[in-house]
């Protein structure tokens, strides 16, 4: 089979003088939206008038960028290839945009933060707090980042978020991917109960006694789940069954408040909500194993002004906790 070999692209004669950032724009919009006629619609253009933008991009370029259908359309892999690097050139820009408001006026800007409920239950509210004083014009966007135990993180990765604060399992845990992970501090998980339950005045309790408890649990194969299922086969003890699964931290609290469950919940969550919702962290040694908490940002992505100033009360958050939560050295 005979080896098709790709033209070399004059970038002075056919791009530099040519190509616009409207044209590119276009192109995500096309994209986005899956059709030609929807983004048209989006833009207040003609569909013609798209069309004609996307048929010059590809004979600037010589390559097709999408693959045409009745169902709409798909980029190809010339198309994903020009949307990876665009994406990331409008980013800059826009984080040029940014650095310039901020010299402007450095009181003022937006933060965009994802964040699993957890941490943003316990830890981010003394950190807003401190920050908002601070900063009163700054406006931060926090948005539940979900699948931090992988590196399933597509908002941050088409950078509609500045960084993710996470709970570092798996592999995210390398930092060997396209992501840098700066560890916080490490986090620990504990068993708690209501202090109106039997359980809470008792000095001493074996595992064995909460295996026939109501029990709310997070779903199976986390860590949490993981952690519980270590810890009961390590006594050779059935696995206790759940009342309910769940990861909502407002959920399991508020349960733990008035009724007789147990659950294991980070030990910086327990700090921040044991007296608020009346909770008892039972007198029961789980395996130690660290969680750490840290800040998932992109490589080679420069964050804004505005976002090293709050990366900078995260550290200086972590450094103030208790013993038991400490920032790594």
């Amino acid at each position: 089979m005979a080896t098709v070999m790709a033209r070399k692209i004059d970038w002075e004669n056919q791009i530099g003088r040519r190509l616009k950032l409207r044209d590119l724009y276009v192109f995500f919009t096309v994209v986005q939206r899956g059709s030609m006629a929807k983004a048209a619609t989006h833009l207040g253009v003609s569909q013609p008038a798209v069309s004609e933008v996307i048929g010059d991009l590809e004979h600037a370029l010589g390559v097709r960028l999408l693959d045409r259908s009745a169902h709409g359309v798909e980029p190809t892999v010339y198309g994903r290839a020009l949307l990876t690097r665009s994406r990331a050139a409008f980013d800059e820009l826009k984080q040029g945009i940014k650095d310039i408001e901020f010299l402007a006026d450095p009181t003022a800007g937006e933060l965009r933060i994802g964040c699993v409920e957890s941490i943003a239950s316990a830890i981010l509210p003394p950190v807003i707090e401190r920050f908002s004083q601070q900063y009163p014009r700054i406006v931060l966007h926090v948005t539940d980042a979900v699948t931090t135990a992988t590196l399933d993180l597509p908002e941050l990765r088409e950078r509609t978020l500045d960084f993710v604060l996470a709970r570092i399992v798996g592999s995210l845990a390398r930092d060997d991917h396209d992501l840098n992970v700066e560890i916080l501090f490490n986090d620990y998980l504990v068993l708690v109960a209501g202090k109106r339950t039997r359980w809470a005045n008792r000095a001493r309790i074996d595992l064995a006694e909460l295996v026939n408890e109501p029990w709310v649990l997070t779903p199976a194969n986390s860590w949490g789940d993981r952690l519980i299922t270590d810890a009961f086969r390590a006594r050779g003890l059935p696995l206790p069954k759940p009342s309910l699964m769940t990861f909502s931290v407002h959920l399991r609290t508020n349960l733990l408040t008035t009724g007789p469950f147990i659950t294991a919940l980070p030990s910086s969550v327990v700090r921040v909500h044991a007296d608020r919702f009346a909770l008892k962290v039972l007198p029961i040694d789980l395996p130690v194993r660290p969680w750490p908490v840290g800040i998932v940002t992109l490589k080679n992505r420069h964050l804004s002004p505005v976002a090293q100033l709050f990366i900078d009360h995260l550290r200086a958050c972590a450094t103030a906790m208790p013993v038991e939560l400490q920032r790594p050295a």
